[in-house]
């Protein structure tokens, strides 16, 4: 599996705060078991991938669950990334919309921001196929939470 990547300024603000963010994404959540990789990541943009094989429902096609958990997952770094070391980034909303099915090949996720405020953050990601045809439009809204200094170490 890929390593995650995000900007060092990033990876040094977050190291700053006690904060491994390459610890954080590879400890064995659900995306790492369903083979999701982040292949780049800011506040503006996260791309992620997601293999069909393996994420699909009993017909065979790429499971519309699988297609919400890449997009939370690229929506959440995304917002996380825009509160910073100081925000909880914690999911209260979240719409698919699946256009296209799947039975093969792999799937690429991109999170873009729709609104970075204060207290949320709301994301639109886009999932296409392999020949860059949309497969999923889904739209994510983080609640931005305070976290506590010690309550830093994810």
């Amino acid at each position: 599996m890929a390593a995650t990547k995000f900007p060092q300024e990033i990876i040094d603000e977050f190291a700053g705060a006690g904060v491994d963010l390459e610890k954080t994404f590879s400890a064995g959540h659900l995306g790492e078991r369903m083979g999701l990789e982040i292949l780049e990541a800011s506040p503006e943009r996260v791309v992620g991938t997601l293999p069909v094989e393996g994420n699909t429902q009993p017909y065979g096609l790429l499971h519309g669950g699988a297609s919400a958990v890449l997009a939370e997952t690229l929506g959440s770094v995304g917002a996380m990334l825009h509160g910073g070391v100081t925000k909880l980034a914690v999911g209260v909303d979240l719409n698919c919309t699946h256009h296209r099915s799947l039975r093969t090949g792999l799937v690429t996720g991109v999170a873009t921001p729709v609104h970075r405020g204060r207290t949320t953050a709301t994301y639109e990601i886009v999932i296409s196929d392999d020949q860059d045809r949309r497969v999923c439009t889904a739209r994510l809204t983080c609640l931005l939470r305070a976290v506590a200094p010690a309550a830093n170490a994810m």
